[in-house]
């Protein structure tokens, strides 16, 4: 049986800068990703990984082609609508953890709640995301005392808060040593096969394409049809 596409491109480009400083980012990508995959997106420096990460989140804006996520054309969608998409239904976890200082732990995974009108049940909510990622007792914690796993859990758990369809990942484990990186890259597993959830990971980490049901190598703004993702230096950000 055929599975409903979670994400839709159609020869999506994008640049940077005017005139002569112009670069071409994306050169006509097209991809479809059905749901429940897991996609890991490898490719060297400048490839346009990270950029293709963004539009898809609705974080930047394809310069032209179609992009429709979880239903929505880009196209047709307004700010407000993409905003609540973002906050609904997209998750996003980031080599920067991206952790609000002066916010509890709680504080941080609580934190879309303050986008979304009428949210309930905030405070459990949060306890149960936190406690999803082994951090249960952490609630009343500081981002400053927790070793850099920690933090990417509670990146997590922010970003597993509405309980989104799609999760975004940027260099997820581009900050931890190799055994923490081992256990974010186990739990992703799992959280795929046993709750559902999309994923599109932008990634160096060779361990994240074996847990893969999908790689998908770019170089130069194109996706590489039938590379694997040992055939490239993947290291950097895109």
């Amino acid at each position: 049986m055929t599975r409903e596409p979670v994400i839709q491109l159609e020869q999506v480009r994008k640049s940077y800068g005017e005139g002569a400083g112009t670069t071409q980012v994306l050169r006509g990508v097209s991809l479809e990703v059905p749901r429940g995959e897991l996609i890991a997106l490898v490719g060297q420096s400048g490839s346009g990984k990270s950029t293709l990460l963004n539009i898809v989140g609705g974080l930047d804006k394809a310069d032209g082609g179609n992009v429709r996520v979880l239903g929505h054309d880009y196209r047709s969608t307004s700010e407000p609508e993409l905003a609540r998409l973002r906050n609904k239904k997209i998750g996003f976890v980031f080599q920067a953890f991206n952790l609000l200082d002066h916010l509890t732990c709680l504080g941080n995974v609580t934190l879309p709640a303050s986008f979304a009108a009428g949210a309930r049940d905030v405070v459990r909510r949060g306890q149960a995301a936190l406690g999803r990622v082994g951090l249960g007792d952490f609630a009343h914690r500081k981002p400053s005392e927790l070793s850099g796993g920690q933090k990417q859990r509670v990146a997590i758990a922010r970003a597993l808060f509405n309980e989104p369809e799609l999760l975004l990942c940027d260099e997820p484990t581009g900050n931890l040593d190799s055994a923490t990186g081992h256990e974010v890259i186990e739990f992703f597993r799992e959280l795929n096969e046993k709750d559902g959830v999309t994923l599109m990971i932008v990634t160096h980490e060779r361990r994240m394409s074996t847990i893969a049901r999908r790689v998908i190598t770019m170089r130069d703004g194109q996706i590489v049809e039938g590379d694997q993702a040992g055939d490239e230096d993947t290291g950097g950000p895109a």
